[in-house]
C-alpha cells in the first residue's frame, strides 16, 4: 500500500462506519450518519474519495457498488500515531506521555497500568 494520505474528520468518521460494518454501499454509509446527513451525492463523492486514497475498496454488483476497508483500523492508528509522535514529540513516546502527564490528561493510576502492560508485553 503507498503511502496514506491524512484524513478529514469526516473522512475519519465514514472509516469508523466501514470498520464497524465491514462492507457497505452508500446507502448503508448514509443510515449510519447523524443528522444532519449529508446529500446521498455528497456522501458518494466522499466514499469514492477515500477508495482514491486507498482506504477502500470497492467492489460492483449490478449498479450498485459495495465498498470494504482497504486498511484495518489498526494498521491506521500506527501509521498516524505514529506521525503524530515524530511530528510532536520528537519521535519520543516517553516525551508524549510527558506531555499528557503535565497537562493533567492522564493519572498516576494510568500510568501504572500502562508500566504494567508495558511489563507484561501486550
Amino acid at each position: 500500500m503507498n503511502q496514506l494520505d491524512k484524513l478529514t474528520n469526516s473522512e475519519e468518521d465514514l472509516m469508523l462506519i466501514a470498520w464497524r460494518l465491514g462492507e457497505a454501499t452508500v446507502s448503508n454509509f448514509l443510515e449510519e450518519i447523524n443528522d444532519p446527513k449529508p446529500p446521498y451525492t455528497t456522501l458518494a463523492s466522499m466514499i469514492k474519495n477515500l477508495e482514491k486514497k486507498n482506504y477502500l475498496n470497492a467492489k460492483r454488483y449490478g449498479n450498485v457498488y459495495v465498498y470494504q476497508p482497504a486498511i484495518s483500523e489498526e494498521n491506521y492508528k500506527k501509521t498516524f500515531m505514529g506521525s503524530v509522535v515524530h511530528d510532536y514529540f520528537k519521535n519520543s513516546y516517553k516525551e508524549m506521555v510527558n506531555f499528557f502527564v503535565k497537562d493533567e490528561k492522564i493519572s498516576a493510576q494510568e500510568l501504572k497500568e500502562i508500566i504494567a502492560l508495558i511489563e507484561k508485553g501486550e
